[in-house]
């Protein structure tokens, strides 16, 4: 019996496996279902379904029934369809009930190719979408599948499509191309994941890429790949064709890096973006910059035409109000000495800020305080900034180069004028001062360089940069250093800037040696005009940046001035001094063939009882009215103009002093009156003409026999004045 039983068994068991290897191979052929699959299988209305042969099949490793028909012909909306075969998979508790219900239906593409995508296209309504498939996608092959899953009451469930791409190439932008794509993919009613993503963008390779589609209230895409940047000045003309519009981006010229991408982005229905985040990390290995206007100026004095990076890390962040980046690494502006920089820049709503701290090694003058940093030294630069439409804050700057500090606290601007800042330090070789602005402008200290100070004073500027600057101001110096290493001790200031202008001033101070500087100035409140004095004791250092006074020595000086808006009337007058080795008098002299005087005038030097000069200056234009100097070996009067493309013209008269003695003496009646033998015999005086730009101004000379009654009358007057 046991035998029977065991041989029962047996059969039963290998009739099992072979009806199960039959199943899971072969399968059985059967028409039974053939309705239910036409009617339920795909969940799709405007489809046309012809079936082939059907066979019903089970799945050893799932443990489930399904039917499956190989290459049958569907179409949707007239367009057919490249299915491979279709796997229907029934509940085995439903057949038992002879009620056979669906539980899933899988359907296996054909390999497509970009024909078949743009003949698929045709079913998906005008969107960006379509347009991608129908204009963008040059190349590519796809293998996929779609599961469909079904209620117990045959409503759709789910569905999940999934499959390869490969050889893909999209054409981004007109001549701009993503080829050697190849990706996985994986979706269902609410997310599509598009895994392992490899390709090129030009020279920029992509790796390790993933992207995540979430369908629920519209379209979120999150994204995270590798890129590996190589980029020449070649290819960067290519790229500026869609990235111009990033001014930015016009300036770099080569871009080697490696990247780590996370990108997410929001679209609606219609794949608008919405909103957007990407973030990018990694490394710059090589960089170049150029600058489309090089710097230079009057404190960068080498002109920086572009900018070098190396092993540089970043970590960036655009969003759509607001972009943010960081950077550590070394840098260059010549790609040989490199530096080490750190900054981080971020700007939201249209505000920028800058936090940066980089070593430096070009050469920088600051002329105003006659401090020069050397080429050689490396000094440091840290800046902190913020910037909103036309205004800018300094928070800090420190500029460090050695024992050398400058410092800047809280320091604002508008529309690049000054509009107040808070402290300014400065800590050079010869400057040691601070200057505070609180109640009122405080500034003081142990030393200041002013040796550059009167020729940044009358250099043209344009407009007023100080214009919102509005307080009082107190100065205080224990030591001044004025040009030709003269000093000016214990000086003090007080006075009133109104619209970036003194409009008061109050001041002294010492030479030494019982020589004083005073400077006062006061502004009437119904004209509106400044009047303004200025008392010293010396003369060379208020005149050094004048090349008019070059060679002058000693004297004392009295300077005077009406200033009525854009009108100032001024005199000028000197006493007691000497003009040593003057190129401009000397050469005057030999070409008048006054060999003594030239000689005087190179040695020991001629000298003067006064010079008076009467001025009006309009705006660039600079009118002298008069320059009378008188002397016991000469005198000279003159007059002219200098324009403001800095062209001189100067006329005048020059009569050795000999000659004038004489004349006086026997005015009115003038005759028999004679100049030394080197001047010539008979002669009165030497008329003559100086014209010509800046370090080109030509002299010429003409002997005159009658001097002018203008002349003659001044002549008199100074004697009439000094007796």
């Amino acid at each position: 019996m046991r035998k029977i039983i065991y041989s029962f068994l047996s059969l039963v068991l290998f009739l099992f496996i072979i009806l199960t290897l039959l199943l899971s191979t072969i399968g059985i052929e059967t028409d039974k279902f053939n309705k239910l699959i036409i009617d339920k299988a795909l969940f799709t209305k405007n489809i046309s379904l012809k079936l082939n042969t059907i066979k019903f099949k089970i799945n050893i490793k799932k443990v489930s029934l399904f039917l499956e028909t190989l290459s049958p012909q569907i179409e949707y909306r007239e367009v057919s369809l490249p299915v491979q075969s279709i796997k229907v998979y029934i509940d085995f508790t439903s057949l038992l009930k002879s009620d056979p219900k669906i539980k899933k239906t899988t359907i296996i593409l054909e390999e497509l190719d970009i024909v078949q995508l743009n003949k698929l296209s045709k079913i998906i309504k005008p969107s960006n979408f379509k347009s991608l498939l129908n204009n963008k996608i040059e190349k590519g092959k796809l293998i996929s599948e779609i599961e469909i899953f079904f209620t117990d009451k045959g409503d759709l469930k789910n569905f999940i499509a999934k499959g390869t791409v490969k050889d893909l190439k999209v054409n981004l932008f007109e001549g701009l191309n993503f080829s050697k794509g190849n990706f996985s993919f994986f979706s269902d009613k609410s997310d599509i994941l598009i895994k392992n993503i490899f390709g090129n963008i030009e020279d920029i390779n992509i790796s390790d890429g993933d992207v995540k589609l979430n369908l629920e209230n519209g379209i979120k895409v999150t994204s995270n790949f590798n890129s590996k940047i190589n980029l020449n000045e070649k290819l960067l003309k290519k790229y500026s064709k869609f990235l111009g519009r990033y001014q930015f981006f016009n300036s770099v010229k080569v871009l080697k890096a490696d990247f780590k991408n996370n990108l997410s982005i929001n679209l609606d229905n219609t794949y608008k973006v919405n909103n957007f985040s990407y973030d990018i990390s990694g490394e710059i290995i090589e960089g170049k910059l150029e600058f489309y206007n090089p710097i230079k100026n009057d404190v960068v004095v080498e002109e920086i035409k572009e900018v070098y990076f190396s092993n540089l890390q970043i970590s960036t962040n655009f969003q759509p109000n607001k972009i943010y980046l960081n950077g550590k690494g070394k840098y260059s502006f010549d790609n040989l000495d490199f530096l080490k920089i750190d900054f981080e820049n971020e700007i939201k709503n249209k505000q920028l800020n800058l936090i940066i701290n980089l070593d430096y090694g070009k050469s920088l003058e600051l002329n105003i305080i006659n401090y020069k940093k050397p080429k050689k030294t490396v000094a440091n630069l840290s800046l902190n900034l913020k910037k909103e439409r036309d205004n800018i804050i300094i928070d800090r700057f420190s500029f460090k180069d050695g024992k050398n500090l400058i410092s800047i606290n809280d320091l604002k601007l508008k529309k690049n004028k000054f509009s107040s800042f808070k402290k300014i330090e400065v800590f050079t070789e010869n400057n040691d001062f601070s200057i505070q602005n609180e109640k009122k402008i405080f500034i003081k200290g142990d030393k200041l360089d002013a040796s550059n100070l009167s020729k940044f004073i009358t250099e043209k500027k344009g407009k007023n940069n100080f214009k919102n600057i509005n307080n009082t101001i107190e100065i205080e110096f224990n030591t001044i250093k004025v040009p030709l290493s003269e000093k000016l001790q214990n000086f003090k200031l007080i006075g009133e800037i109104k619209n970036g202008q003194f409009i008061k001033i109050s001041s002294k101070g010492d030479f030494g040696g019982n020589n004083f500087l005073d400077i006062s100035m006061k502004k009437d409140k119904n004209s509106g005009k400044k009047y303004l004095e200025i008392y010293s004791d010396l003369t060379r250092p208020l005149l050094a940046e004048y090349s008019f006074f070059s060679g002058l020595s000693g004297g004392n000086l009295l300077y005077t001035s009406v200033i009525d808006k854009s009108i100032t009337n001024s005199k000028l007058k000197i006493e007691n001094f000497k003009v040593i080795n003057a190129p401009g008098v000397i050469k005057l002299l030999a070409l008048a063939d006054l060999k003594g005087l030239a000689d005087l005038a190179e040695g020991e030097g001629l000298s003067f009882d006064s010079l008076e000069i009467d001025l009006e200056k309009n705006k660039d234009f600079l009118k002298l009215n008069e320059i009378l100097a008188l002397g016991p070996s000469m005198s000279v009067l003159m007059e002219g103009y200098q324009d403001g493309n800095g062209l001189t013209s100067l006329r005048g008269t020059l009569v050795p002093a000999k000659t004038l003695n004489k004349m006086i003496s026997k005015i009115p009646v003038i005759g028999g009156i004679v100049v030394p033998k080197e001047a010539g015999e008979g002669l009165f005086g030497i008329s003559f003409k100086m014209k010509g730009p800046k370090g080109n101004i030509k002299t010429t000379i003409n002997p005159i026999r009658t001097l002018t009654p203008r002349f003659i009358q001044k002549i008199i007057d100074k004697n009439k004045e000094t007796k």
